[in-house]
């Protein structure tokens, strides 16, 4: 047998137990950069099968784990990436696997995206020796939020805590998979160029003077200034913007004030907008930022503001067409996708730095029920479509070190 047949056969072999960690993932859910369990389970994993691991690895929040695979012959350097967060969503799905984790759940396939890789590193570790080059599997926390950073209160991501860290210095370019319920299983659905968008997140605070319901004369009612500022906002995108630029502005939580008899000091807002590009960007950042303040100061009051501006994942075309080749030598359809998507990704950063690809793996299978979007709280994942994944990532990596 030839390199890919080995290959074949060390993944068929762990099919199973793929299906396995997916649903011990699931049924323990980690959010955020709070992935502990999950982060062990991976590094154990990859020091059984003789990886060099770097565990702890993030600049502030040394959450994530690196296994390094170094091939027994010279060549390049490239990178796989998996997310391991879950979503602060309440599962109602009745599976058997279904999370045990109240108020969380693995809603947009991190899950399947850990065990995928995992699957991919097993096979690969096998024939190491076989191998030009090297690759570094990257486990990564915080990929759908960002926290505060401790220096200087910036939101930070997974991805930026990992980079910021150096998990590229050595790495020459990249690849990922994300679950996709829009397209069937079997497939796998590319774009050259813009893929998905730069999702940006933010926080509002505005700030009054609170004061009793008979006298509202004396007070600056914040929660009216949130709600305002809400409205404006809306308004603004809907009008101001031009409309053959993509770009999307929702809003997510509101709180103001603490009884009801009495004016609001304080009121937030949270939300997050998506579009394509850095100036498009900057120009809704400064499209909020006026309304913010015009609010503000027509009731008297003052804001602040906290962002985590977004990068849109803009996929490599040389990358792409490997990915494309590494799919269909597999006998995986490449759906090639007119539009990107407007949902966000961090991976975006590892692209802005290497040459990357990102595509979208099919899970939908319409006769077990699996046809939930992503984030919806009974939201699954055909099984039968982790191998498919795990041999797309092991043949990328045979096209990118040559062996195809």
């Amino acid at each position: 047998m030839n390199l890919s047949q080995r290959l074949k056969v060390h993944l068929d072999n762990w099919d199973n137990e793929m299906i396995t960690v997916r649903r011990d993932l699931h049924r323990n859910p980690e959010s955020m950069f709070d992935v502990e369990r999950t982060a062990s389970l991976v590094a154990q994993q990859l020091e059984e099968w003789g990886l060099e691991v770097r565990r702890n690895v993030g600049k502030r929040f040394k959450a994530g784990v690196v296994g390094i695979l170094r091939g027994g012959l010279p060549g390049r350097t490239i990178m796989l990436r998996a997310d391991m967060d879950a979503l602060p969503i309440q599962e109602q799905t009745e599976t058997p696997y279904r999370s045990l984790r109240d108020g969380f759940m693995h809603a947009c396939g991190h899950d399947a995206h850990t065990a995928m890789l995992l699957g991919a590193a097993y096979a690969l570790s096998r024939e190491a020796k076989s191998l030009s080059g090297a690759v570094f599997f990257v486990f990564q926390p915080a990929e759908e939020g960002a926290r505060p950073c401790p220096e200087d209160g910036s939101l930070v991501s997974g991805s930026r805590d990992l980079i910021d860290d150096g998990v590229l210095d050595e790495v020459e370019l990249g690849f990922a998979l994300h679950v996709w319920p829009d397209l069937p299983t079997g497939t796998i659905g590319l774009k050259e160029g813009y893929i998905m968008a730069a999702s940006s997140h933010f926080t509002y605070e505005f700030h009054g003077l609170s004061g009793h319901h008979a006298t509202p004369h004396l007070a600056v009612d914040a929660l009216v200034m949130t709600a305002q500022f809400v409205i404006e906002a809306k308004t603004a995108a809907a009008t101001q913007w031009n409309p053959l630029v993509p770009a999307v502005l929702s809003f997510g939580t509101m709180q103001a004030g603490t009884v009801l008899n009495a004016i609001a000091d304080a009121g937030k807002v949270t939300g997050s907008f998506r579009t394509f590009g850095n100036e498009a960007v900057q120009r809704m950042k400064s499209l909020l930022e006026t309304r913010a303040e015009s609010v503000a100061q027509s009731f008297g009051g003052t804001y602040t503001s906290r962002y985590r501006l977004g990068t849109a994942l803009l996929n490599n075309a040389e990358i792409v067409q490997m990915a494309a080749n590494a799919a269909v030598t597999g006998g995986v359809e490449v759906e090639w996708l007119e539009a990107p998507s407007l949902a966000g990704e961090d991976f975006a950063l590892y692209a802005e730095r290497i040459p990357c690809a990102f595509a979208f793996l099919g899970i939908r299978n319409e006769e077990l029920g699996i046809v939930h979007p992503l984030h919806h709280p009974r939201f699954d994942v055909d099984e039968s479509a982790l191998i498919i994944g795990a041999g797309v990532h092991i043949r990328f990596v045979l096209e990118a070190l040559g062996h195809s």
